[in-house]
Order: C-alpha cells, then structure tokens, then sequence
C-alpha cells in the first residue's frame, strides 16, 4: 500500500488533472457568450426571448448528441475522440466572434451565424462527459467515482467563474468580438496537453506502476478482448437511470438559470454594471467549486460505508433540498449582497450533487456507462432547451418569479431520488471490463493506496 504522498503523483490522479484542464477550458469556451450577450443584446437590439433562442441553440444540439457522442467515444476511444473536440471548440470559439463580421449589413444574418455556430459548438462539447465517465470507470475502481466525477465539475464551475471577471474585462478592455479571438488558443492547447499525457487505458499507459495498477484492478478490472455487455435499450429501459436522469432535470434547470442568466440577472434586475456583474456573478461559481469536490468525497465516503443507494441518496437529496432553501432567500432578499451570499450557497449545493448523480449513473450503468452517463447528461441538458420559455417568462413575469421557479424543480428532484435503489451485490461490466460483487465488495471498504 502506498503513502498519500505517492498517491498524489500517481498516472491516475494526473489524467484527472488533466481532465480537469479540459474541463475547465470546455466551459470557459462554452459560457464566454453570457458575458457578451448583453452586448450583443444591445448592438442587435435583442429581445430576452431571443436571446434565449441563442443560448438554446447550442443546448439543443449539446443535449441531441449526448449519446451519439457515447459511441463516438467508444469508435475512437478517449484519447483521440476528445483531442478532436477540443481542437473544435477553439476554432469555434474564433467564429463565434468572427461569424457575424460576414453578415454586418443584416442584424438577421448576424443573429443566424452566431445561432449556427454555437449549434455546432453543442455537438463538439457533447463528449466530454460521457466519455469523461468512461475514463473514470477504468481508471478508478468502484467506490472511488464521485470526487473525481465531482472534480471535473470543480473545473467547469471554475471556467464558468472565469466568465466573469476575465471574460467582462476582455469585452470591456477590447470589444465583445476580440474577446472570443484572445480564448479561441486555449481549446488548442487543452487538446495538445490531453494527446500527449492520456492513454485510453492503464495498462497503456508508460508511467503506471505494478503498484497502481493493482489498485485500478482492486476492483475486479481484468482485461478482455470482448465481453458481452446489457443492450443499448435496457439501458434506456433502466428504472434507475431513468429516475437518476429525471431528477438531474429538476437539478441542472436550476444550474442553467445561474449559468445563462445571472450576469443578465445582476445587470436588468439588481442594476449593476457589466463590469460589477462579472466580478459579482463569479461568487456562485467559486461556491460551487469548492461543494462540488466536498459533495463528491462526501458521496465517495458514504457509498463505502453504506452502499451505492444511500451513498447516492444522501447527498442529493441534501444539497437539493438546501438549492430550495438558498434560491428562494436568495431571489426575495431585499439586501443585494445577502442576496448575492444566498444566491452562491444555492449555486454551491447544486454542485455539491453532482458527484452523487454521476457516479449513480455509473453504479446502474452495469457495463454501459458510456451510455448511461449519456442519457443522464441528456436529462441534465434538456434544462437549456427551455431558454427561451425562460426568456419568455423574464418578460412576463419578471427576474424574481422566473429564478424562484428553481425551487419547486429542486425539490421534486430530491423527492425523486427517494425512490434510485442502485445495484449492490450482483456482477456488472464496466466499459467492456469485468466487475464481480466480492470485487467491488473489496474496493468499496476501502482497498488501495
């Protein structure tokens, strides 16, 4: 057994950090544009609703190719399928800015490029994720999923925060244009770093130890050439998953309202400058980063002592049942930083289920977690489709009853996750790789370094 120290330079925990890189510039590079949408409102002379047309475009798509994206991820594996993502969202991230240019003479024509262009942008961000899940399950045995499920959404949390106060000063410092041709480099670096570390599996990896390798495998990992998996449709037919991915709806329609609307929120509802409002909105998201880790060593924790269900249970009905709580306090508070405080601690418990979901996808997956963790991701997108009823309803109703509908999604995702019994004591397949009961038994009490 080794010591934390050696822990901490292992191959794994290093793939992760660079997952964490990608995960990291995928959101900078994905949520850039609600900073610039104010802008973009003002100088096309958009409506709430369309703009939320904008913002769904790319949602549509992102959540249309979650599990298409699955397999594409098995055809070319993890290494090669998300070097050529990345790639993608820095060339797209360029066009975003310069797409318009071609269509100066037409506010349409300006509004459709940016439409087509961040349509494009959900399909090349889709993978991630569900490939992201694969990685994790032959990189980590069972029992150990949530924290580094929860650290990659440490990382998107901190690109979204990055938005704010990078982002705005770029807009403010050079226009909304050049901000996106400064950030379209740093998808190509993030592609360059994951080619050179990452390999598809540890036993292809260079660097991995004897040691390592038999704590990746504590968990009954034996390779194989073909190992038959469930089908493709008892994986959509899965009780579970079907009750995870509902209840990660009602979760992640409280994550989009803060990822695509609260720079907007701060300016039009609380009446702060862009500038303040970037600086401001990044308190949510730093919140976040810090419980999305805490959540999923909590869930990590509980699924070795307790099992898989109450493991998963716990800790997202918890941090659901305090976004309720947050959110409502948060939106109705007259007192504008007690709100902003509120509104960070609603945004840091949301994160802090993160973990939870995931690594219950993966727990019910039993051999498809590619596409079980994509129709959860495909559940936990369809929120962004509702962009421009979102917007619909900030012209009807107003920024307060529109961002105090959260609560009611969160608390009926937790009233659903009452109901996720994950399986515990029988054999499943991971990515095509062998896990028995005694196995998981084994890793799940804690085996390893």
């Amino acid at each position: 057994m080794t010591g934390t120290g050696e822990a901490l330079l292992s191959v794994r925990v290093r793939i992760m950090a660079v997952m964490f890189v990608l995960s990291f510039i995928m959101y900078l590079l994905r949520t850039n544009l609600s900073a610039a949408i104010p802008n973009i409102g003002d100088e096309f002379s958009l409506s709430s609703q369309q703009i939320g047309w904008i913002i769904g475009s790319f949602n549509f798509s992102y959540g249309l190719f979650q599990i298409p994206s699955g397999i594409f991820g098995d055809k070319l594996g993890p290494r090669r399928a998300l070097a050529i993502c990345a790639v993608t969202w820095g060339v797209l991230t360029f066009f975003t800015g310069f797409a318009p240019q071609l269509f100066a003479a037409s506010a349409t024509g300006a509004i459709l490029s940016i439409f087509a262009v961040r349509l494009v942008m959900g399909v090349a961000q889709a993978p991630l994720f569900p490939v992201s899940a694969v990685v994790i399950g032959r990189w980590f045995p069972p029992g150990h999923w949530a924290l580094p499920n929860a650290a990659l959404n440490t990382a998107l949390t901190l690109g979204q925060m990055a938005v704010g106060p990078v982002v705005t000063y770029l807009i403010v410092k050079y226009g909304w244009r050049e901000s996106f041709y400064i950030l379209s480099p740093t998808g190509l670096a993030a592609a360059a770093l994951w080619w050179w570390y990452a390999r598809d599996r540890p036993r292809e990896h260079p660097s991995v130890s004897a040691q390592e390798l038999a704590f990746i495998e504590s968990g009954g990992i034996v390779e194989t050439e073909a190992i038959p998996q469930r089908s493709f449709r008892s994986v959509l037919q899965d009780r579970n998953v079907a009750l995870l991915t509902l209840a990660y709806f009602c979760s992640n329609y409280v994550f989009y309202i803060f990822s695509n609307w609260l720079i907007v929120f701060l300016v039009k509802q609380r009446g702060y400058s862009l500038l303040e409002s970037g600086m401001l909105s990044a308190l949510p998201f730093l919140a976040g980063a810090v419980l999305a880790s805490v959540g999923g060593w909590v869930c990590d924790v509980l699924c070795r002592r307790m099992g898989a269900t109450w493991g998963c249970r716990i800790p997202a009905i918890f941090g659901l049942m305090m976004v309720a709580g947050f959110l409502l306090g948060g939106v109705y508070s007259t007192h504008p930083y007690l709100a902003l405080t509120l509104l960070a601690l609603c945004f840091g418990f949301q994160q802090f289920t993160e973990g939870a979901f995931w690594a219950g996808a993966m727990f019910a997956a039993e051999g498809h977690t590619g596409t079980a963790t994509g129709v959860l991701n495909t559940g936990g997108t369809l929120p962004g489709l509702l962009a421009p009823l979102v917007g619909y309803m900030v012209d009807q109703l107003g920024w307060l009853t529109t961002f105090a509908s959260g609560a009611i999604f969160a608390i009926a995702g937790a009233a659903l996750c009452l109901f996720v019994r994950l399986p515990a004591n029988q054999e499943h397949l991971d990515g095509g790789e062998l896990v028995t009961a005694a196995s998981r038994k084994a890793a799940c009490e804690g085996v390893g370094p």
